[in-house]
């Protein structure tokens, strides 16, 4: 797997202090070594996020970023279980979700390789 997804750090655009004891990170943007056009990108955005609204309650706007190199990728905190969220991320062409059980943030393939790799505590990674 990608040391990038270890290093991750996440933004919040809203103070959300409460969120569900598991929930999972995904994107829609280019994934890992990829490199698609912003139109490309923000369309996927919006497919997902309608897809994600049509099936879950509780959804917040999260931009993951590296503090290494500033990249920085919008995606979505949503309460989906895992297999779910893996199955989603696949059809996007995702290369890996986050994870989160309680206040560990984990990492997965979204293909055949999904298992929950632990990357270290959630909260001391977000920032307001």
């Amino acid at each position: 797997m990608n040391r990038v997804y270890f290093d991750t750090h996440f933004e919040r655009r809203e103070s959300w202090e409460v969120w569900p004891a598991e929930f999972a990170i995904i994107t829609a943007y280019a994934t890992t070594g990829e490199t698609w056009p912003d139109s490309r990108n923000l369309a996927a955005d919006r497919q997902l996020e309608a897809e994600l609204r049509r099936q879950r309650r509780w959804m917040r706007r999260l931009t993951g970023f590296s503090p290494a190199d500033g990249h920085a990728e919008p995606g979505w905190a949503v309460d989906i279980g895992f297999h779910a969220v893996c199955d989603i991320g696949k059809r996007y062409e995702q290369d890996a979700i986050y994870y989160i059980i309680e206040d560990t943030l984990y990492v997965s393939f979204c293909d055949q390789r999904r298992a929950l790799l632990e990357v270290g505590g959630f909260r001391v990674r977000v920032h307001p």
